[in-house]
């Protein structure tokens, strides 16, 4: 019977915390850093449902996130500060040994990392395509994962740390230096 009030306290927390207001910053997998704008009600096929209207900070996009989905789809908030010393870490570790799989089984596993939308899959994939491309040349597929991941993590770290984002790029490259 412990498990039970465990699990629903568990649940709560989990359904407190994906809820947003208009004007939360949120992090949207493999877009980065949005704001959302409106919380609008729509009909489809009959029902009807609540919708975020997200605006992508980089490039204006919006996204209709359904409420109700937001935890399958992976929105979440930006991380707090104190996380940041965190992904640093993780991007100052040595890359994990991808060198021995061919290009495009590194890159569908990148991309699966990056759609995740965790901060911290993220700067592995920004680590490991960083410390490969220093050995070798990167593949086009590769070299554009590697922009992918450093704009999604100069992003949220910048929004995290709220300063901006040339700073955070030249925080980043001083860690590999």
């Amino acid at each position: 019977m412990g498990d039970k009030s465990k699990q629903t306290k568990v649940e709560e927390a989990v359904s407190t915390k994906k809820e947003f207001s208009e004007g939360d910053l949120a992090v949207y997998p493999a877009h980065g850093v949005g704001c959302i704008e409106s919380i609008e009600s729509k009909e489809i096929n009959g029902d009807t449902m609540n919708f975020y209207m997200m605006k992508i900070v980089e490039n204006g996009m919006v996204i209709m996130i359904p409420t109700s989905n937001v935890e399958s789809v992976g929105l979440r908030e930006v991380i707090p500060k104190t996380e940041v010393p965190e992904v640093y870490k993780v991007m100052q570790e040595k890359a994990q040994g991808a060198d021995n799989q061919t290009w495009n089984r590194r890159y569908r596993e990148y991309m699966d990392k990056i759609k995740t939308g965790s901060i911290y899959d993220v700067a592995e994939v920004f680590r490991d395509l960083f410390q490969l491309k220093l050995e070798k040349d990167l593949s086009f597929g590769e070299r554009k994962l590697l922009d992918t991941a450093q704009n999604l993590l100069v992003q949220e770290l910048s929004t995290a740390k709220d300063i901006d984002e040339k700073l955070m790029m030249q925080e980043i490259e001083d860690l590999f230096n």
